[in-house]
């Protein structure tokens, strides 16, 4: 299905929400729908996401997004490194209007379509940011920093961490358990959890690495 058939992708996320630890209203799964709508049509000229199948879209997209919002539960405010398309930063966004939710990116037609998915959406708790991380002024530190394919466990440490709040976490989200990125953190951080992640309708590994600063 390479069309946007909207009411067999609406049954299809509904039957994934469905299957998720919490639940979202009719106008968040709306908004859900709208958002991969615009990725849809911006992604023809953008090149945004690589999967360009709306019904793949639902569940690696949106679903694999929302699997992930449980952990963001104690979270007022998080900082979406290297959001690209918006995930799962715009996900977490409409799934959490509560939390604060910063986007950033490198790209500037990604940042275009973050700032346009903003607008149309109504995402009034969403402030994108165009530029490197490493570069982005601490003016304002984070309860969360997370990332769905921005770079190594070191790398999204090493580049974010002075945006990180006092007691915060760094929640990357993770195929398989990167070993190898974990032997090679920087000195100061620790791992505090390695959490198994279901998505409904995708048979895929899933994990979160939550990072944290080592106490002195």
């Amino acid at each position: 299905m390479n069309r946007f058939d909207r009411p067999a992708l609406t049954r299809l996320l509904a039957d994934g929400i469905a299957q998720l630890p919490f639940a979202l209203a009719d106008a968040q799964q709306e908004k859900l729908l709208d958002y991969l709508a615009l990725l849809s049509k911006w992604n023809g000229v953008y090149n945004l996401t690589a999967v360009r199948n709306p019904e793949q879209m639902v569940a690696q997209h949106l679903l694999d997004s929302l699997a992930v919002v449980p952990a963001f539960a104690q979270v007022k405010s998080v900082l979406d490194v290297g959001s690209g398309g918006g995930l799962p930063g715009i996900v977490l966004a409409i799934a959490r209007p509560e939390m604060k939710v910063s986007l950033i990116d490198t790209v500037q037609k990604k940042t275009a379509f973050l700032t346009q998915a903003k607008a149309e959406l109504g995402l009034a708790n969403v402030t994108v940011h165009a530029g490197r991380v490493e570069t982005l002024p601490a003016e304002e530190k984070f309860d969360a920093i997370t990332s769905r394919a921005f770079a190594s466990l070191a790398d999204f440490v090493s580049l974010s961490s002075h945006l990180l709040a006092p007691g915060g976490c760094f929640i990357a989200l993770k195929g398989v358990v990167p070993e190898d990125e974990i032997v090679a953190l920087p000195a100061g951080w620790k791992v505090a959890e390695i959490r198994p992640v279901t998505v409904p309708a995708l048979q895929a590994e899933r994990h979160l690495i939550f990072l944290i600063r080592e106490k002195t």
